[in-house]
């Protein structure tokens, strides 16, 4: 190893021929050293040995160094260190050789690039002519795409299919154009892939097969009831954000023994089922969905005054009952079981009116009994609200039963009176008892019993119960307070105050079927107030709401639900 200026002075013979020697070693030895040789001019290589086992060749350009290799003395390679080489015309004719790109050895890449829809040709022997075969990219690409080659061979016949992915795996086609069949009994869930057959077993439970997220026309998934046993456990097809029979939703195979063949076509029918086994009219059984329900009925109206000038109660609640959570229905019931519908299916909205004001009357001042609201259609339990109890005056036979009872009023001697109405069970509680004739009892509430009078002062109306079934807690279906000389008071829940001193009983807040407030006992010129009018709430999952409605319900979305606020009757289709 040995560096020299390259300059040999003007010197004796032995001198010079040191010199010369020194100059000559510099040459065979590249110039090695740990820097640059003394006098280097511009264009000079010489060999960085910093690093002993592995210098570094470098390229003087008259100002710096250019690195260009490194030599591994250890694996006996050269390293090129330049980020990109162009080898044009490169050509061989040794047998045998071969062209590695390997990053064995460095953390670079080494993939190789055609640039500008270059191709890659793999020509005929020479014996045959010059034609090739050749591979190319497509004029414009969205993305960057990979196609991943099979670990192994396939077998006679398969040919080379995606996963979707760009991961190609050997597939068998069938002369119709459908796939093979995957041999492995499916227990559980799981995503299909295109052109595959599927056994399915629900002997232990249903599950869900979900079609391929990016399916081409033609594509087909063919199912089978493996065990027999989709008429007891359903098996659910889930079209992945795409259509089945040209619905956005589940459906299901329910019959045993039952198989279906799915091709698909386009964005508007999505999957299409052209054949099946043992499925009736139509292989598919539309998947029902559950539904939350909240259904008020109308509230009862409140007792007129009378020529008595006697107590005039209020009128009940109507009937409550929820699904929704763990909300409690009225009159100290548990949370109900929620429906389940069936999409097509048409459902009937009936909601009820409030009952009317009685009037100032000794014979007709009585108040109305709400109407019930109610949820029916095939293949669900009518769900029914009963109306609220109406509110009693004075001197009348008792008859204010109702889904929260009407309060109770005076009596004579021959005239049955004083105790409230009955609630209807887990709907709503009893009317107030009228203690004395001077004033009325409050209806009762869905949350609470009405309340008694005290003396000449009316009896509150019972409590109401609060739902967040629309996303937002609101308290309905409170009772209406007794009349008197002071006015029973209203709990919440909409239901009316009783009428005090000369005054009529307050109507209930229509759509939250209160009762009506009593009116005052003093005066027999005064009228109760009307009940309120009933709601039904219907909550369910966006991804199985139709959109087909009647009746105009509001429609609003909580997180992943959508609600629909029915104020007057109507319909919804599943």
């Amino acid at each position: 190893m040995a560096q020299h200026d390259m300059n040999i002075a003007n010197q004796g013979f032995p001198a010079f021929r040191s010199d010369l020697n020194n100059a000559l070693s510099a040459i065979q030895t590249n110039h090695s050293g740990t820097s640059r040789p003394t006098g280097a001019v511009a264009g000079q290589i010489w060999l960085d040995t910093t690093n002993a086992t592995s210098p570094t060749l470098k390229f003087f350009d008259g100002s710096d160094d250019i690195s260009l290799a490194t030599i591994n003395y250890s694996a006996n390679t050269v390293d090129w260190l330049d980020s990109s080489i162009t080898i044009t015309g490169l050509s061989t004719t040794a047998t045998g050789t071969v062209l590695t790109l390997s990053d064995s050895a460095t953390t670079s890449s080494v993939n190789l690039i055609l640039d500008n829809q270059k191709e890659v040709r793999f020509r005929e022997t020479t014996a045959n002519g010059t034609n090739y075969v050749a591979l190319k990219a497509p004029a414009s690409v969205s993305a960057d795409l990979t196609f991943t080659l099979p670990a192994t061979d396939g077998t006679n016949g398969q040919v080379l299919s995606t996963n979707g992915s760009g991961v190609l795996s050997f597939s068998t086609i069938s002369a119709d154009g459908t796939a093979d069949w995957d041999t492995t009994v499916k227990t559980t869930g799981f995503t299909a892939t295109a052109n595959k057959g599927y056994f399915c077993n629900t002997t232990s439970a249903g599950f869900t097969v979900t079609l391929p997220a990016t399916p081409s026309a033609g594509d087909e998934v063919i199912i089978l009831d493996y065990a027999g046993t989709f008429d007891t456990n359903a098996l659910t097809i889930n079209p992945n954000g795409g259509k089945i029979e040209g619905v956005a939703s589940n459906f299901q195979l329910t019959g045993e023994r039952e198989g279906a063949r799915l091709v698909y076509i386009d964005s508007t029918q999505g999957w299409l089922a052209y054949s099946g086994v043992n499925e009736g009219t139509d292989v598919f059984s539309p998947a029902p969905y559950s539904v939350d329900f909240l259904v008020i009925a109308g509230g009862g109206g409140g007792g007129g005054s009378n020529p008595g000038g006697a107590a005039n109660a209020g009128g009940g609640a109507g009937g409550y009952r929820n699904s929704y959570s763990t909300e409690t229905s009225g009159g100290g019931g548990s949370s109900e079981t929620e429906l389940s519908f069936t999409p097509g299916t048409i459902y009937t909205i009936t909601v009820g009116a409030g009952g009317t004001a009685g009037t100032a009357s000794n014979t007709t001042g009585i108040g109305g009994v709400g109407s019930n609201s109610s949820i029916s259609g095939t293949g669900i339990s009518t769900i029914t609200s009963s109306g609220g109890g109406k509110g009693q005056v004075y001197n009348t036979t008792r008859d204010n039963n109702g889904g929260s009872g009407g309060g109770g009023a005076g009596s004579t001697t021959d005239v049955a009176g004083g105790v409230g109405g009955s609630g209807t069970a887990n709907q709503g509680y009893n009317g107030g008892t009228c203690n004395v004739n001077t004033a009325g009892a409050g209806g009762g509430g869905a949350g609470a019993v009405g309340g008694n009078n005290s003396s000449s002062t009316g009896g509150a109306g019972g409590a109401g119960l609060a739902s967040s079934i629309t996303g937002s807690s609101v308290t309905r279906a409170g009772g209406g307070g007794g009349g008197g000389n002071t006015a029973g008071g209203t709990a919440s829940g909409g239901g009316g105050a009783g009428g005090g001193g000369n005054s009529a009983g307050t109507s209930a807040t229509v759509n939250t079927g209160g009762g009506g407030g009593g009116a005052s006992s003093v005066s027999s010129s005064y009228t109760g107030g009307a009940g309120g009018s009933g709601v039904v709430i219907l909550r369910m999952p966006t991804a199985s709401y139709s959109g087909t409605t009647t009746g105009s319900p509001t429609v609003t979305t909580s997180g992943s639900d959508t609600i629909l606020t029915y104020t007057a009757s109507g319909t919804y289709t599943g």
